[in-house]
């Protein structure tokens, strides 16, 4: 660990509450150090564009930024010294853990179902539901706490506040048709975006709280509310596995139907993508204080992002278990048979099965080993550790 990474037994502010435990805090941590590469691309190339900030500014005007802080002032409880004190001192506790200079305004809202956002162009505001406050204990409220601090350190609030103008506005001019579908295909956009986004805020919360199982339970609950005890963690990454690995090319398009409409990626694919980076290098090597500084994000390559975020969907490729995925990865690789084979992944039958449908007698090697990106052979949900 670095010098100037070290335990944190206190709160932003001089404020005498201690947390739960100690946990280890990042001076001058940058954004990039937890952002999902294909968040990281977007966001290190609009930093880049001039006059980016102005345009936004602007554009507050037309936004209504203001008529959100007022309603939640006036409709909603602040978190304070006085009021929910126990979240407070988690707000401040994930913004000295992120060094976080300036703490931005929490509000709980009377909503049963479970939610937490971050919005806001001018500065951030994070509110959390009544139904999320009583859904989760201390630890995994804090997860959550710290992955909308991870929003605001990133500056999502921008984006997510004009993912939600344009998505009301889609909505009031659903009746000119040209309209709409312009406007829908930018909200697909930031959809896509905001989906990988969400993979960032998880990781930060997981850098704040410092405890992967809290995560985990708390995203277990969201999927499935307060009933742990009839919940298990491995059981719950094996769906993320099967939902990944079953059906043929059907349920690969389904799927993407399924997920266009979503600003946050599934919870059980959540929980997997959590887990696997809580295992990776890259969590180790923060967590030794060895992360990108806040100070140098200015001279961050646009090009250098997008070669990170171009490998890492191509990574994603070439190791999903998805049958289109896998489609695609054969296409790339330029694979023999691709048209017996879509035939076969539509169907589920497989190459051999389309060489009998068309009467070409050929014979299916079955010698290949698993790894071969030519076996048809779907695996099963593995376990994973929890």
């Amino acid at each position: 660990m670095t010098d100037d990474t070290d335990d944190t037994n206190g709160t932003t502010g001089g404020s005498d509450k201690v947390p739960s435990r100690q946990r280890k805090r990042f001076p001058g941590i940058s954004s990039r150090a937890y952002e999902h590469p294909a968040d990281r691309s977007a966001l290190v190339a609009l930093r880049k564009l001039t006059g980016f900030d102005t345009v936004f500014k602007a554009l507050s005007g037309l936004l209504p930024e203001r008529s959100l802080r007022l309603l939640f002032l006036s409709d909603s409880v602040r978190v304070s010294d006085a009021q929910f004190v126990h979240l407070n001192d988690m707000l401040r506790d994930a913004c000295y853990i992120l060094d976080l200079e300036k703490v931005p305004p929490m509000y709980v809202t009377q909503n049963p179902q479970p939610n937490a956002m971050c919005i806001g162009l001018d500065e951030p505001i994070i509110v959390v539901t009544t139904g999320l406050v009583e859904l989760l204990d201390e630890e995994e409220m804090r997860a959550v706490v710290g992955h909308e601090t991870g929003h605001a350190l990133s500056g999502h609030s921008v984006y997510r506040t004009i993912l939600l103008f344009l998505t009301n506005l889609a909505l009031k001019i659903a009746w000119i048709p040209l309209g709409n579908v312009a406007i829908m295909a930018i909200v697909t956009a930031l959809r896509e975006w905001f989906r990988k986004s969400e993979l960032s805020a998880d990781r930060a919360g997981l850098l704040v709280g410092q405890d992967i199982q809290a995560s985990m339970r708390g995203l277990m609950k969201i999927a499935g509310g307060n009933h742990l005890h009839e919940m298990n963690v491995d059981a719950f990454l094996a769906q993320a596995e099967e939902y990944e690995a079953g059906g043929d090319l059907r349920d690969s398009v389904l799927k993407i139907l399924n997920v266009l409409p979503r600003t946050h990626p599934f919870t059980a694919v959540r929980a997997a993508e959590l887990k696997k980076w809580a295992e990776s290098r890259d969590y180790q090597r923060i967590m030794d204080g060895h992360y990108p500084r806040r100070d140098a994000d200015k001279d961050t390559s646009v090009s250098d992002s997008f070669r990170q975020s171009a490998t890492s969907y191509a990574s994603d490729v070439r190791n999903s278990k998805d049958p289109l995925m896998k489609l695609v990865g054969d296409i790339a690789g330029g694979t023999a048979d691709i048209g017996g084979k879509l035939r076969g992944k539509f169907t589920g039958g497989g190459s051999a099965g389309s060489g009998a449908e068309s009467g070409s007698g050929s014979t299916k090697t079955t010698d290949r080993p698993k790894d071969d990106p030519t076996n048809d052979e779907e695996p099963g949900p593995g376990s994973a550790e929890s």
